[in-house]
């Protein structure tokens, strides 16, 4: 009896070791992106022949991430974008963007963005690292991100807010129209607010 108390005590120990040399990690929270109260928007602008801004966005994405403002680490994003969605107020560019000499919309037809990383920078900004697919070209991207804003909202549920900025370089993906120097990249603006599941 005594050399079996020995042994479970012994076991106990080693256990409790394991448990302080690997604590465990605290659990990130699940948001929906609120795409149904359109309280989500991704926005982008472009140089036109370096004179002035041409401004867009995406009508139509999906998305969730997990959030753990004590661990940002452990944080993911996931979005599909609907490319054919892309809007600048000019059904005729916007006809000509969605064909093959920019996103070619019918042969794909999504944009996804996976995290892989995240980075803290200290006053709730960080920088989001992960893998962009656009035309069924894959590279690494970096968002310049900060939270906005959390809490209860009137209706009871949990909300998180965060802004993003990116640049995306369209040779990247396959983009060579020729839209001049000014135009290599876009700026990608994230306006994005969840709602914790």
């Amino acid at each position: 009896m005594l050399q079996r108390n020995i042994i479970s005590t012994a076991i106990g120990l080693t256990l409790a070791g394991s448990l302080i040399a690997f604590p465990i990690q605290a659990s990130a929270d699940k948001y929906i992106i609120d795409i149904e109260g359109q309280h989500a928007f991704i926005d982008w602008r472009i140089s036109h022949l370096g004179f002035s801004w041409l401004h867009g966005r995406f009508n139509d994405f999906d998305g969730h991430f997990t959030y753990n403002p004590d661990d940002l680490a452990a944080s993911e994003v996931y979005v599909e974008i609907d490319m054919a969605s892309i809007d600048s107020n000019h059904a005729e560019r916007d006809a000509h963007l969605r064909d093959a000499d920019f996103f070619d919309v019918a042969q794909y037809p999504q944009a996804v963005f996976q995290s892989t990383g995240v980075e803290p920078l200290g006053d709730e900004r960080f920088i989001l690292t992960g893998d962009m697919t656009i035309k069924g070209i894959t590279h690494e991207i970096e968002i310049d991100a900060q939270k906005v804003g959390a809490g209860e909202d009137p209706w009871g549920a949990y909300r998180a807010g965060f802004f993003g900025t990116t640049e995306i370089s369209l040779k990247d993906f396959g983009i060579d129209y020729d839209l001049g120097p000014a135009a290599a990249t876009a700026t990608v603006i994230l306006s994005v607010e969840g709602i914790r599941q």
